[in-house]
């Protein structure tokens, strides 16, 4: 079958494709500024059904208590996937803006080739294990634990790697034996309706397991929060939204997984390579235009290295300019939106009214007539109580700070409402060590150590969010352990 749609995606609710009760919306490539098309526009009246198949499916079906199944049919996904991959591909440049050398990882063939690793975990898990004999008030009894799935699943994810998070969310809630809503960010619909259109005409997926919802409402989204029916919710967004999710699902106790912000800190101890340290930052950064949660976007350098460490990531980033996302060689493409360039531009020019330095880039490229693109900048000249050091800005933009040795340099890392990543660069393994236990963060990466990966746990600390996503304790973000005893 054909995947690229040529005028308007669709819902998937209940094993049907379905068109949206508003209509449909524009889906708008951020590399032209061009409408390439449009997508389902969903209505409360959607999500309701969406909700009520998934309720269904998990209460009715023999779905939650079949995991070779479940196995089985997770397989069949990926493999439909990777047999659309190259129409994927191009999609998702067009909608994401993503630079094509990304949809080789992270941004598309990482994240279908990883439900593998969800799937094998069905299979593999111990869903049940013995606690052994004891007599609790003298009573002799046989104990053992029993893990099930928790149930309905509402998933809420956002637009910067859209392809890495729908299944970050889909493959681990599939595999545990829950059903699942998913709500898609306005501005990324098709790489999870596509997903929809795959799961209805191509794999044994029963229908209301998984159910897909586009909309530009986010109010749609939101009734995933409030809804009895819905028993976890899985967010991945800013910490403000995070915050109202929270709020909302405590109305019915829902279980709550929030992969929210982040401001991470790249330390670089006195006797790191300090050219290739800057290099690394930069090229971290600026890749797919710093729209990335866990992107190191405050570079600590030791205080009498600062000028020269200024000088060497002004070098980098001149290399790294903004280009065509559909071209191999382009590591920065657009930000997402006319809305998200502005804010970027925004937080530049509140930098320099807290006292900053532009050191390079600081606006939009002058050969980039179309398109939201914004240059790669560097900051220097403010400390870590500057907002552009404590906000999270998602642009290709990075604050320089000295520090003065490796305590002060943990410390200012740690001076931070958040806690996702970070990374250390440095010759001494004890020194480095310190660094790593010292910085409160949910990952570290260790003289340009890469840490993602489909069995490697990630989350933060602090306002960084509360729970795991991926490996095994994302899988068991979607289960309930119940204990059973029996007299001996």
């Amino acid at each position: 079958m054909p995947l690229k749609p040529e005028t308007s995606s669709e819902l998937l609710i209940d094993g049907k494709l379905v068109p949206g009760s508003a209509g449909s919306f524009d889906v708008v490539d951020p590399a032209t500024e061009e409408v390439i098309g449009q997508a389902a526009d969903a209505t409360e009246a959607d999500m309701n059904a969406a909700i009520a198949a998934a309720r269904t499916a998990f209460d009715t079906t023999t779905w939650s208590r079949d995991p070779a199944f479940r196995a089985t049919c997770l397989r069949q996904l990926r493999d439909a996937l990777q047999g659309h991959i190259e129409e994927l591909r191009e999609i998702t440049i067009a909608e994401v803006g993503a630079p094509k050398f990304l949809t080789s990882g992270p941004q598309l063939e990482g994240p279908i080739a990883d439900l593998g690793y969800f799937a094998d975990l069905a299979e593999s898990y111990e869903w049940k294990s013995d606690l052994g004999r004891a007599k609790p008030m003298g009573i002799p009894n046989d104990r053992h634990i029993v893990r099930e799935a928790a149930g309905v699943v509402g998933a809420i994810t956002p637009w910067n790697f859209p392809h890495q998070i729908n299944f970050a969310k889909i493959g681990p809630a599939l595999a545990a034996g829950c059903t699942v809503v998913l709500k898609p960010a306005p501005d990324t619909p098709w790489c999870a309706a596509l997903v929809g259109k795959v799961i209805a005409e191509e794999t044994d997926i029963p229908a209301g397991v998984i159910n897909i919802v586009t909309s530009s409402d986010h109010a749609v989204g939101a009734l995933l929060s409030t809804d009895p029916r819905v028993d976890i919710v899985s967010f991945t967004g800013s910490t403000a939204t995070g915050r109202k999710v929270m709020a909302a699902a405590s109305e019915t106790l829902k279980r709550v997984f929030l992969e929210l912000g982040g401001k991470s800190a790249f330390i670089v101890l006195d006797d790191a390579d300090l050219s290739a340290a800057c290099s690394m930052a930069a090229f971290g950064v600026v890749t797919h235009a710093g729209q990335g949660c866990a992107i190191t976007t405050r570079l600590l350098v030791p205080r009498d290295k600062h000028d020269e460490a200024v000088g060497l990531v002004r070098d980098a980033m001149a290399g790294l300019q903004p280009g065509d996302p559909t071209q191999g060689g382009t590591i920065c493409g657009p930000v997402i939106s006319a809305v998200q360039r502005d804010r970027v531009l925004g937080y530049i020019e509140l930098a320099k009214s807290e006292g900053g330095v532009i050191e390079t880039g600081g606006g939009r490229p002058a050969d980039k007539e179309k398109g939201f693109f914004v240059e790669p900048t560097l900051i220097s000249g403010v400390d870590n109580s500057a907002r552009v050091a404590q906000e999270e800005i998602f642009g290709p933009v990075l604050v320089i700070l000295p520090h003065d040795g490796d305590d002060d340099a943990i410390a200012i890392a740690n001076d931070s409402p958040y806690g996702l990543s970070g990374a250390v660069w440095g010759t001494d393994p004890d020194r480095i060590q310190k660094v790593v236990d010292g910085v409160r963060t949910g990952t570290m990466g260790v003289n340009g150590g890469i840490w993602y990966s489909a069995d490697v746990p990630f989350g933060g600390y602090k306002h960084s969010g509360i729970g795991r996503e991926m490996g095994v304790a994302g899988f068991e973000e979607y289960l309930e352990t119940k204990a059973v005893a029996t007299p001996a």
